[in-house]
């Protein structure tokens, strides 16, 4: 199995891999739950790591009290709104120069937050939270426009405790009940496709645009 198809089985299949975690790691799992979300919110080169739906299921999994709800809270939060604010220094510092001619930086991404900024405004940082790949790039896009520093940490924090908030006690709620806990790997597939249709309704949008 090449690092593609492992990266692709850790998304679809993130219950797996926390309950690998948890049995090999035991309390360094929060350490490393910590890096995976400060890196997709943290790193403009990593959009594709899971973020929702890895939230969900820590959430699940601190209901049948493998995890501790309360350490997970504040793990998820620190790590997202550290996370923004390192990406939004890097866009501030590096700019836009990244993404041109570079394979790893589309140009299209950086496109598609600016006109989300355009339309949202400062908001963008809060609704960002809940949309991937736009959620990595926003903090970014952010630094890029020389956002006010002060404003942009009232965004990130009070969007950093909506998007924890939501994920983590909705895990941790509904992770008890037997339907959720007996199909988890099909919730972890609704959460990831829920997620992903604000970018598909756009991208038709404005295709029929064209």
């Amino acid at each position: 199995m090449n690092f593609i198809n492992i990266a692709i089985d850790f998304v679809l299949h993130i219950d797996k891999y926390v309950s690998i975690m948890i049995n090999f790691f035991g309390l360094f799992t929060y350490g490393i739950l910590f890096l995976i979300i400060f890196l997709e919110t943290g790193l403009v080169i990593m959009p594709f790591l899971p973020g929702d739906s890895l939230i969900f299921v820590s959430g699940a999994f601190a209901s049948q009290g493998d995890l501790n709800i309360f350490i997970l809270y504040i793990v998820f939060v620190l790590a997202a709104i550290i996370g923004d604010s390192v990406n939004y220094f890097l866009g501030n510092y590096f700019g836009p120069r990244l993404f041109k001619n570079n394979f790893l930086f589309k140009e299209e991404y950086l496109g598609k937050t600016e006109k989300f900024y355009d339309k949202y405004g400062s908001k963008t940082i809060i609704l960002a939270r809940f949309i991937p790949i736009i959620r990595t790039f926003a903090p970014f896009v952010a630094g890029i426009g020389k956002m006010n520093y002060k404003k942009f940490i009232i965004y990130n924090v009070l969007g950093g405790v909506l998007w924890v908030s939501l994920f983590l006690f909705g895990g941790y709620f509904l992770g008890s009940v037997p339907i959720v806990k007996d199909n988890l790997t099909i919730f972890i597939f609704i959460i990831i496709i829920v997620s992903i249709i604000p970018a598909i309704v756009e991208y038709f949008r404005q295709k029929n645009k064209n």
